[in-house]
């Protein structure tokens, strides 16, 4: 009976540790959903290959519990390699400090609409980004009081997807889409923040085990954010988290960065324990201060977040 136990738990053991190690050899949207559960899956690994070696002491057991080490220590330095860890300590002393609020509140959660559109009213944020938006759209009018500038739900499109909300006017605005899936998924506004011009992008992906479109996606967005000149925000709903490969190539090839560590955006039930697969990222010189998670998630099967950042005073 404890042989058995043990194969079973090595045999579970070794799919875990297979699937992820599938991505040092192959690069497959197939595996993008446990790529993006890397730390999670490697941790549950160990633990398996622990209990076996606990009922049978045997080598391929520790050879097991290796290969999860590694594989969860390689998974916690690509969470870092792209952070700003060193920006955002340095940030708290220059600049203006500024607050955006981004939440994907699940176009299936009309119950809750009020409730959140109370939330947006209430947070103090500068520029609101709101993806599957549709809950909100009745309550459209009050929240156009406090934010009277917006792209989607009725602003450049009839759409109800991506929305943008910003006290302040926009100086340019552009709403797109990002390959076949989905339109209007993308939205670029620059906007005047006391003074200084800053980029403000929005983007909702499609999941990453759809086919390739999440790859296609990202190929598109990066050129778009190259182009873009001046301090770059970018808030979305990625769904993947940044340790993807295809994630990884476009933070290196945009020069984006995120602060460390993110907080967990998914799934709800897991809470800080989940994933984050929602992010926000930024091109110096603006700088995070903090990301937070919106605790309540207000019926969304996403938390919400809220940003400070600041932008140094052009000279």
């Amino acid at each position: 009976m404890r042989h058995t136990i043990y194969c079973v738990l090595c045999v579970l053991a070794t799919l875990a540790v297979g699937i992820l190690a599938a991505r040092y050899v192959a690069n497959s949207w197939l595996l993008a959903f446990f790529e993006s559960l890397q730390t999670h899956i490697s941790l549950f690994a160990i633990l398996l290959a622990l209990v076996a070696f606990a009922f049978k002491r045997h080598w391929y057991a520790l050879f097991l519990t290796a290969a999860g080490i590694i594989l969860l220590v390689h998974s916690v330095l690509m969470l870092q390699q792209y952070s700003t860890s060193s920006l955002v300590a340095s940030a708290e002393a220059s600049g203006e400090h500024f607050r955006l609020l981004s939440f994907n509140i699940q176009d299936s959660n009309f119950e809750n609409g009020p409730s959140i559109a109370d939330l947006i009213i209430a947070s103090k944020a500068d520029v609101v980004e709101i993806f599957e938006a549709g809950p909100i759209f009745s309550e459209m009018d009050r929240i156009l009081k406090v934010y009277p500038n917006r792209i989607g739900c009725g602003g450049m499109t009839t759409d109800c997807d991506s929305l943008l909300l910003s006290k302040r006017p926009f100086q340019t605005q552009l709403m797109r889409s990002l390959g076949s899936l989905w339109d209007n998924r993308f939205i670029l506004a620059a906007i005047d923040m006391d003074g200084q011009p800053v980029n403000f992008a929005s983007v909702h992906l499609s999941k990453p085990y759809f086919d390739a479109f999440h790859q296609i996606e990202l190929g598109l967005l990066a050129p778009a954010l190259n182009d873009v000149k001046g301090p770059l925000i970018l808030a979305g709903d990625f769904n993947a988290s940044v340790i993807t490969p295809d994630m990884r190539g476009f933070l290196a090839a945009t020069g984006l960065r995120h602060a460390f560590p993110e907080p967990a955006t998914w799934p709800i039930a897991a809470g800080a324990y989940g994933i984050t697969i929602d992010h926000v990222f930024a091109r110096a010189p603006l700088r995070l201060i903090s990301v937070r998670q919106i605790r309540d998630a207000m019926g969304s099967n996403h938390f919400g977040l809220m940003t400070e950042f600041s932008v140094p005073r052009q000279k």
